[in-house]
């Protein structure tokens, strides 16, 4: 007599409120959200402060001519702003990882677009695409891992 084996991703995982606090660190996946938690929280405020001071690179030179004559501004102007919003989004990863992953995400399809918009900087946009996907891989762990303090312990963010 031969059965088959068939599996489920509820048969091969248990649910993270299952899991005690010691088993959770030592999940990859868990291990996988930090790194992508810390990681999209530090890189958008660093990147956002240095729209401010240039230490990195002239961030001037990533915005589109095409996006530059559509508004009164000038593309140092601009990056201020620019700057101001990642900055954001990087705390709002931070604190809410799930909905901050999304933002990020959405964040960096706009960043896309505008380096497709300048010759020279497809391979930017190319980086960029895989953060995209890293942005919205954290905001699927986070609707596993992540809680918040307002709504208890088990409580998913």
């Amino acid at each position: 007599m031969t059965s088959t084996l068939t599996t489920s991703p509820s048969a091969t995982r248990q649910p993270a409120a299952a899991t005690t606090p010691r088993d959770r660190f030592t999940d990859p996946a868990y291990q996988a959200f930090w790194l992508l938690r810390v990681g999209f929280t530090v890189a958008p405020v660093l990147f956002g402060l240095d729209k401010y001071f240039h230490v990195l690179v002239n961030w001037d030179r990533y915005l589109a001519p095409v996006i530059v004559r559509q508004t009164p501004w000038t593309a140092h102007e601009i990056m201020y702003a620019v700057g101001a919003i990642e900055i954001v989004a990087g705390v709002v990863v931070a604190l809410r990882p799930r909905f901050g992953g999304y933002l990020v995400a959405a964040w960096l399809a706009g960043i896309i677009v505008n380096l497709l918009l300048i010759p020279g900087f497809y391979d930017v946009a190319l980086r960029d695409f895989g953060l995209f996907i890293g942005a919205v891989a954290l905001a699927r762990l986070a609707t596993a891992f992540a809680t918040t303090p307002h709504r208890g312990a088990n409580a998913r963010s």
